[in-house]
Order: structure tokens, then sequence, then C-alpha cells
């Protein structure tokens, strides 16, 4: 190309010839100069009547549509859903007729209490939205990667949003629950003691998106061809295994990363290396629901997997990642309401608020009804209807009929299909009016129980560890005396651990329950995250630390063996250029030392020779990296020059069988076989109480 300029009042810009594209208004008008503005006179006011101007800055001052009140922190990804097993037999839904069928899915992960500007690690639960672009229309499965929630009735949702939310009088904590109104509105809401304990756990941490299950949440209901109907829980299983971090951890990775989780997906698909879910279903009957000990309706509640396994239905594929952030990830629409032919929903109380929620929200927040304009959100299949007008339609019934019936035969437009068109599930109903909760929803306790006998030893820690954390922020002792009230109806052990942690005096009275709580509920392993280990590296990320004169066949049979696995490396030095190897090579480094900690990592390697592993026992941030992979129960290989670094931080006398000495290649394949346990637990202090 031949640059081309043109002088203006002085000024030299450069011009474009017929190769480039001509920027425009958003009319389509080209635009001659985008540097200056249109004045009287060099020195003089703009003029009213620079359209361009206008319309540029018009545009940036109403570039930010209102966030989320909830989910305002969301990641977004396209792909595809597979059938693996089609299931004719029990709904009418064209996604799941066929083996081997594909349908385009948009997913959107996120924090539910943060702002739009909160770090992606904070202990919250997981939005995981998932819209299908079906040929029946679109299917919008809204879950969390938690399967109960805090709430049994929609009405009580302003309560806890506005609870857990920043105070309203200092405008702060952000992105947290560790204050006194959330614990306050808690504490006297025993049917959120379930959720309670799943957020406590490391549930609410989740190492990436990737590693996550993901929840429908509520009982539906799928109807087939002929109007039989099952009860349905939906499931998303990570192909990767579960996976988490520790506290300490996300704390240091907020500041480290703010956006660890983002960058972590991006990062995965744009490298090839797919993330993947299998769909699962529990289906079950009305005769399962009645014998069942706990209402399948109430939205706090689970099934235990042991008690109806899941039969694992599809694949999805998160293979594309945005073009724009703005006009996908930020104005995807979301609506609980948006079902197809073959679901349906069910009586569940949560659900039905949740229905008029989402709609009433996305009209909010996308500027009127119009909202299924928008690419990210129209359906991909056809569509035909009367509505029209309103705030930035996009397309109108074309015609003279805008009405039905209408007698203008094949040009009245569309009319309704009753072979083919969605049709209720015509469930009987009986009973009075009346705002009442039902009796079969008043157990708040047995199933907290469950879920914290469920866990490992370790697991059980990081959940006292948490609610000592929590309850320590709360100002006032009679909201933290209540929770252990509450706790000492779901594990008397957890309940001393917790007050011993938070000083107090003596042991409170525990709650009075609604319901006396069922203590002899067995364990259920698949609630835990340690015991449904993955036994693999795959698609985790090692940090590889080096600096001049580093083994060049220690680093290359390193990242040959963590390739070979499926895992990533990320080459941290002293310096950003890189590190000179013994090979005379220099390797590019992706990460300052300062800037790649190693709480970055799922594992770490430090392969240095005798004088950097004498001169980096001196830097703060090398002994950082080491001490906390060390405190994170985090596999560490070394070679016998990283020894200073080991005595400086004082673990010199603790290594274990975590910590692998690195001598020859083979030393670095059986390190990355190590490593498929993902964390050494036994380095780790466990609740003895």
């Amino acid at each position: 190309m031949t640059d081309q300029t043109r002088s203006n009042g002085g000024e030299t810009h450069q011009t474009t010839d017929d190769t480039e594209q001509t920027m425009t208004t958003a009319q389509g008008a080209p635009i001659a100069d985008d540097q200056n503005s249109l004045k009287a006179g060099p020195r003089g006011p703009v003029l009213l009547e620079d359209h361009v101007m206008r319309e540029k800055i018009f545009h940036f001052d109403h570039e930010r549509i209102p966030e989320r009140v909830v989910h305002a922190r969301g990641y977004g990804a396209h792909g595809y859903f597979e059938v693996i097993d089609s299931i004719p037999e029990l709904t009418a839904a064209d996604l799941f007729q066929r083996k081997g069928k594909k349908t385009p899915v948009f997913v959107r992960f996120s924090t539910v209490a943060g702002n739009e500007g909160s770090p992606d690690l904070a202990r919250d639960v997981r939005g995981f939205a998932v819209k299908f672009y079906t040929q029946q229309g679109n299917w919008d499965l809204v879950g969390n990667n938690i399967p109960v929630f805090f709430i049994q009735d929609a009405i009580k949702f302003p309560d806890l949003i506005h609870a857990a939310k920043p105070a309203p009088d200092r405008a702060f904590p952000q992105a947290q629950t560790a204050h006194d109104n959330f614990w306050d509105f808690a504490s006297l809401t025993p049917e959120s003691m379930h959720m309670i304990m799943w957020i406590m756990s490391d549930r609410a941490i989740p190492r990436s998106f990737r590693m996550m299950e993901g929840f429908g949440v509520h009982t539906f209901r799928l109807v087939n061809a002929d109007g039989a109907s099952t009860f349905v829980k939906f499931h998303w299983k990570p192909k990767l295994g579960m996976q988490s971090v520790v506290w300490n951890e996300a704390l240091k990775i907020n500041g480290a990363d703010p956006d660890f989780h983002r960058r972590d997906l991006w990062a995965a698909i744009d490298s090839g290396d797919y993330p993947e879910w299998e769909l699962g279903v529990q289906v079950f009957d009305q005769e399962f629901a009645d014998s069942f000990a706990f209402d399948v309706l109430d939205a706090t509640k689970l099934i235990p997997e042991e008690e109806v396994p899941i039969r694992i239905i599809g694949r999805m594929v998160l293979d594309n990642n945005v073009d724009n952030f703005f006009a996908e990830t930020e104005q995807v629409a979301f609506c609980t309401q948006n079902i197809v032919p073959g679901i349906d929903f069910t009586n569940d109380p949560l659900l039905q608020g949740r229905n008029f929620s989402y709609l009433d929200t996305q009209t909010k927040r996308l500027g009127g009804p119009n909202f299924t304009h928008i690419p990210i959100n129209a359906p991909r299949c056809p569509f035909h209807h009367f509505q029209q007008d309103g705030h930035m339609a996009m397309h109108n019934p074309k015609g003279r009929a805008n009405y039905e019936p209408n007698s203008w035969g094949e040009d009245g437009g569309p009319r309704e299909n009753p072979a083919q068109g969605f049709r209720s599930y015509p469930e009987p109903m009986e009973g009075n009016k009346g705002r009442i909760r039902p009796e079969s929803f008043a157990d708040h306790y047995s199933q907290a129980r469950q879920f914290y006998i469920s866990q490992a030893p370790v697991e059980q820690k990081h959940m006292a560890d948490a609610l000592t954390f929590e309850l320590s922020k709360v100002g006032r002792m009679d909201i933290r005396e209540r929770m252990v009230g509450h706790l000492r109806l779901i594990d008397e052990g957890l309940a001393e651990a917790v007050a011993e942690g938070i000083g107090l005096p003596e042991m409170p009275d525990k709650a009075e329950p609604a319901k006396a709580p069922v203590t002899d509920l067995p364990e259920s392993p698949a609630l835990s995250i340690v015991r449904n280990a993955p036994g693999s590296f795959r698609g985790r990320k090692l940090g590889l630390f080096v600096a001049d004169g580093s083994d060049a066949d220690l680093v290359n049979a390193m990242m040959e063996a963590a390739k070979a696995e499926g895992a990533m490396v990320e080459i941290v030095a002293p310096h950003v250029a890189g590190a000179e190897l013994s090979d005379g090579e220099r390797l590019e480094a992706q990460q300052k030392i300062d800037g790649g900690p190693s709480v970055l990592y799922d594992a770490v390697a430090i392969i240095l020779d005798d004088k950097a592993g004498k001169t980096l026992s001196e830097d703060k941030t090398a002994q950082d990296f080491v001490s906390d992979a060390f405190a994170h129960a985090k596999f560490i290989a070394h070679t016998e020059a990283v020894q200073p670094l080991f005595e400086t931080v004082g673990i010199a006398g603790k290594l274990d069988d975590g910590v692998v000495m690195l001598s020859d290649k083979a030393d670095a394949e059986a390190f990355i076989e190590t490593c498929r346990a993902l964390r050494f637990w036994d380095r780790a202090p466990v609740n003895t109480n």
C-alpha cells in the first residue's frame, strides 16, 4: 500500500487507498476526518451541525448498558451440543431425537454477587447458563455450578441478593458474603443451610470454568410425543474433572490476575484445547417423587446420584471465542422461560418466579422487548409472529395483517400449529389459594449434613476454615452465635471448630428446627471434589521456572512430558526476555517471576544451576514462588541447585513425596505422572474435631 497524506491546518494525516475499508458514520456516510471536530475557524467554537462528532460522542455516552443485578461478572463462548444417547422415549424435543445430532450453543459463566469489575476468584456461586439454538426455538438451561439454592420461594430472591451485595449505606464489601448483612439474613433463613455448606466448600472457588460441574438446579419435566411426562434434573460433567483452588491461593490469584478464569477459558479455546462437558440427566417418575425423602420441587434439595444414577445423553464442546465481548457475552439474554416442545416446567416456586424475573430483567437491561432481535439472542430457526414495533425493532410483520385470527388467507401471516406447537403438560391442580410453604419443604438440615459428611477430611477442614473466616468478618456476636447454633444441627464437630475459630466463650444453643433433621443419611461420594479426582494432568498448567544456565535437556524433557500429557507449560524467568539455557539457546519466557507467581499454576518445576540457585535464594519473588507452592500443597519438581532456596524459605527440612528431585528425562516424565493427583493433600492439615 502506498501512504498518502493530506494537510489540514498545519497537521498531517494518513489517508486511505482503495485497499482499505473506509470509515463511515453509523448511517454509512463516509468520514473524511476523524481527528478534528468541525469548528468556526481554527480556534473557534465547535459547531452544532457536526453530525460526525455528535454521533460519535452520543454513542460513546451510551456504550454501557445497565449491568446485570446478579451474574454481572461473566464470560462466554460458542460451541455445540452433540447427542450421544438419543432419548425420544422421554422427550419430543428435537435436539434429543437422533444420535450424532449437533445443536449450536452459547455458554456464559459468571459469578453472582460481584459487579462487572470484580475479580474472578471471589468465593461465590458460578452461573452456568447454556443457550441451545434448536430447530424448535431457543432453549435456555440457566443453571449454576451448585445443584441447590439458598431459598425455596422466589419472593425471597430480592432479600437474598440485597443481603449479599454491598451494604447500601457504605457500598462495601464488594463480591463477598463475609459481612453482617449476609450472615444476618442466612442465620434467620434456615432453608439456606444446605446452600451455605456448598458455598463454604471448595465448589465456590473453582480452578477453572473448564473444571466445574453445572446443574439445572430445578426439577423440570420431559414430555414425549405421546404426552407422557417424566421428571428430570440436568447435570453438566466436565471431561477434565473437577478442581478447585484453596482460599489463600484464591486471594493471591485475585491480586496477580483478577481475570484468571476469563484468561484460562480464552487461552484454552484459542489454543485448540476445547473445553468439553457431558450432559447427564436424572430421570424419575411420580412414584419416586412421592417416595423420596424430600420434595423434588424444593430447590434447596438434590437427589443423590447414588439414588438416581445420572444417564449421559450428550456432550458439549466450546470451540469458538466471541468476536466481540459486548455484542455477544454482555448482550446475551438468558431466560428460564425459554423452553421448547418436549421440555416443561414444574411447580417449583423458585423456578416459577425466575420465569417472570429473567424476562423482566432482560427487557430493562437491553432497552425494550426487542432484545431477541440482537443476533446473539435471535433464534437460528425460522420464526414468525405478529409482535411489532417497540424500542429498537429490527423487523416487523410484512403485509396487511398484524393480528390473528384474520381472513387474509396466504397473506394473513402465521397460524397456530396444534400438531407441532408447544403444549403444557396437563398436570392436575387442586387446593386453596394462599401464601403458604408446604410441610414437605420444612427439613433444612438433613441434606446439609449429608453434603458435609460426604467431603474428604481436607475438604471438611476447608469448610470449617471458610466459615471461620466469614464469621470473623461479622461484627455482631448474636449473628455469629445464631450461625453456630445452626451448624450444631449439621455437625457438632464442625460447629465446635468454627466456635473455637471465632472465639465464642461458650457453645450457643442449637437452633430450633421446623422439622427434626435426619442424621443417618448415607454419604454421597459424588458430592466430593477430592474423592472424584480425574487422575489426569491434562488441561492443567505447569509453571516452569528457569534462569540463565538452566539444564537444557531437563527443561526440554519437562516440556515434552507436559505436552504428552496434554498439559500447558508457561515459562517463568527472572526477566521476561527469558533465559539462556546450558546449550546456549535462549528460551523465551511468558512471565517475569514477579508477574508469574506459583498461584497461577497447578504444579511447578524449578530448574536452576548452582549460580542461579544461590542468587535467587535471596530474591523475594522467587522465595514467594516456592513457599506459596509448598503451602498450597502443589507438586514441586526441582534440581539440586534449588536447595538454597528451600533453606531460605524454611522448608528444606519439611520436603515430602510431593517434592520431586530432577536428574534426567525419566524424572521429568515421572513428575508429570505424579501431578495427575493434582495436589499433595497429605501436606495439608485436616480438621481433627
